[in-house]
């Protein structure tokens, strides 16, 4: 069985502390053109329940700053990514 390779991020905190964060998973919305990512602490993983956190991101040009993250603010933007979360969850309870 082949382990899949998970993607990590290091996000800075409000005091320039940097966190290591793994990659839930990356969507787009057509309609508005945002792209989000939800990603956990990498040193939750282990625990039964982990805190879910999920950005919106624009990608840049520069080599030194690949994303650029934005909170979400709008209850529309929460459901979306709420609903998302949802459906992998699912996925991911159908597949066991």
């Amino acid at each position: 069985m082949a382990l899949e390779k998970k993607e990590r991020i290091i996000i800075p905190d409000e005091n320039g502390e940097e966190h290591l964060f793994e990659v839930l998973f990356t969507f787009e919305v057509d309609k508005t053109g945002h792209s989000y990512i939800a990603v956990v602490p990498v040193d939750q993983q282990d625990n039964e329940e982990v805190e879910v956190y999920a950005f919106r991101y624009e990608e840049q040009e520069k080599e030194d700053d690949d994303l650029s993250l934005f909170p979400i603010e709008s209850e529309e933007e929460w459901e979306m990514v709420e609903e998302m979360l949802n459906t992998l969850v699912d996925e991911d309870n159908d597949d066991q």
